[in-house]
């Protein structure tokens, strides 16, 4: 059993966030993958396998890249499923609002049980962590399926430690999430990289920097630094509104976005972005 300790300041510090973001994600969807699904996730099951088979000579989750990997399970889904986070992060929102973050850690599922200093986590290993005053972000997961959450620790583009919850679709939400779609662009997750290639993708609508690093699960200097590198490249335009910087993407960013620019021999901006940036 996994033991998280929380102190005062580490309650008042506990947030909610639409996701982890692309690198977690793809890593519990390989982790899914690769072990017995439910019906939920049969079609989804199938849709990646025959993606994989696609790619090369019917490699396997365990023989994939992780940038194949993303392309072919997370990637073709990922507004659907941020659509279902921002549902799931409003109804945990309201939980808050009624009855304080510990009533949030209190509904996370009968194998994650809350007695009001330490979060047990039954499906956890054996340990104990303590978060030092720094707060923990919770996040959910349509990945997660098998345990009631998972904590990551802290990394340099996080700060805190990611508690992951599990997010399972019902029958109906399933449907809409793993209807069958193809990814426009195969080839822009290894251009700029997995979460770059998932900022591109949300900047189809203009949001600021904290919205953008809440949809992609970073922390705000980390969001600013991949949206520099995007501009750079001539990908998305930043601009001032009073005290907000917003970014929306380019019609080169668009057309990438689109997969036209290798058809039509357009090549990317002022600087090429490395093809090992990003995760």
């Amino acid at each position: 059993m996994q033991r998280i300790h929380f102190t005062t300041a580490d309650l008042a510090r506990t947030r909610l966030q639409f996701t982890a973001g692309p690198e977690i994600e793809a890593r519990l969807a390989r982790e899914l993958f690769t072990r017995g699904v439910s019906p939920l996730y049969a079609r989804w099951q199938r849709q990646v396998y025959t993606r994989l088979r696609a790619k090369s000579d019917g490699r396997t989750a365990s023989a994939s890249t992780p940038a194949d990997f993303w392309r072919a399970a997370v990637a073709p889904y990922w507004s659907r499923m941020l659509a279902h986070y921002e549902a799931e992060c409003d109804a945990r929102g309201r939980m808050v609002m009624a009855g304080g973050v510990e009533q949030l850690l209190a509904g996370l599922g009968r194998r994650a049980v809350w007695n009001g200093q330490v979060l047990e986590l039954y499906d956890g290993p054996d340990s104990d962590v303590h978060l030092d005053g720094e707060g923990l972000v919770l996040s959910p997961s349509v990945f997660l399926a098998h345990r009631p959450a998972r904590l990551f620790r802290a990394d340099e583009e996080r700060g805190q430690a990611v508690l992951v919850f599990s997010a399972l679709p019902n029958a109906e939400q399933s449907a809409l999430l793993w209807d069958d779609t193809s990814l426009p662009s195969q080839g822009l997750a290894a251009l700029v990289g997995q979460t770059r290639a998932a900022a591109l993708r949300e900047l189809r609508a203009s949001r600021t920097t904290t919205q953008l690093a809440d949809r992609l699960g970073v922390s705000a200097p980390c969001a600013s630094q991949h949206a520099a590198v995007l501009r750079e490249s001539g990908l998305i335009t930043t601009r001032r509104v009073r005290n907000t910087v917003l970014h929306s993407v380019t019609p080169l960013g668009m057309a990438l976005l689109d997969g036209r620019t290798a058809a039509s021999g357009h090549v990317l901006g002022p600087k090429p972005v490395p093809s090992s940036a990003g995760v």
